[in-house]
């Protein structure tokens, strides 16, 4: 982890979030107490900065400077609002396209989808908070820059952003291996949420009750399943087809 991408201190963390510079995520030293301990809840409370509580020697390997139990990670992105992209989408009288990420947490799966993403003029890219890929060096290298220009939104709760965009007209369709219909035979032309889910396990279970319609991409060979970020792919530029024509 390079110095640059972290914050260490207790008061710095603090300065960080007030600031409103962009955090990934913070981790504390279990046991933590105090004042300035419950200033810093307070402020991660306010921010809904994810933080996570960890034994000394996990921030430790992060840094050996004077970090008083706290260190946050900085993002290299500035995360956007979901609400305020697609309100500003719709209201240019555009058809937008978001990306939902349910659970993708392999770095270079991440930035392969966002450099399609970006490639195909996606609107957003959204990812919970919570279980997701991290926007890193690695990350960002693998998007070939994508993730510095396409909208990338961390929520809280992924099922309740796709309610927010079905109450603004989205069709919101799911890729799953199991689903009988083949992904070309749906309409893509509506505002339109690409659900992904994570590399194992799929879909969770909350976000597939708002997902409308579950598509899969024929498989000729012996293995099953296609990668995450090659399935996302076909299925944003079958959206793109579909428009063009």
């Amino acid at each position: 982890m390079q110095e640059k991408n972290i914050i260490f201190g207790t008061r710095a963390v603090i300065e960080a979030i007030a600031s409103g510079k962009s955090i990934e995520k913070v981790f504390v030293r279990a046991g933590l107490q105090g004042e300035l301990f419950d200033e810093l809840m307070a402020a991660m409370k306010e921010s809904q900065v994810v933080w996570q509580k960890v034994p000394v020697e996990r921030i430790n390997r992060l840094t050996t400077k004077n970090h008083q139990g706290v260190v946050a990670l900085t993002s290299p992105i500035e995360y956007q609002n979901i609400e305020k992209v697609v309100t500003d989408a719709l209201a240019a009288g555009r058809q937008p396209i978001v990306v939902i990420l349910d659970g993708v947490t392999d770095v270079r799966n991440f930035g392969a989808i966002a450099r399609t993403a970006e490639c195909a003029g996606v609107d957003a890219i959204v990812i919970p908070e919570k279980g997701s890929a991290p926007v890193n060096g690695d990350a960002i290298k693998t998007s070939a820059g994508a993730l510095f220009r396409i909208p990338v939104c961390r929520v809280a709760k992924p099922w309740y952003t796709l309610k927010f965009l079905k109450e603004n007209g989205f069709v919101i369709i799911g890729a799953s291996e199991k689903s009988e219909t083949v992904y070309h035979q749906v309409d893509y032309k509506q505002p339109l949420a690409i659900v992904m889910g994570a590399e194992d396990t799929g879909i969770s279970s909350q976000v597939l009750k708002m997902v409308d319609t579950l598509v899969s991409i024929p498989i000729s060979g012996e293995i099953g399943s296609l990668n995450v970020s090659v399935a996302a792919g076909i299925l944003i530029y079958e959206a793109i087809k579909q428009r063009i024509v």
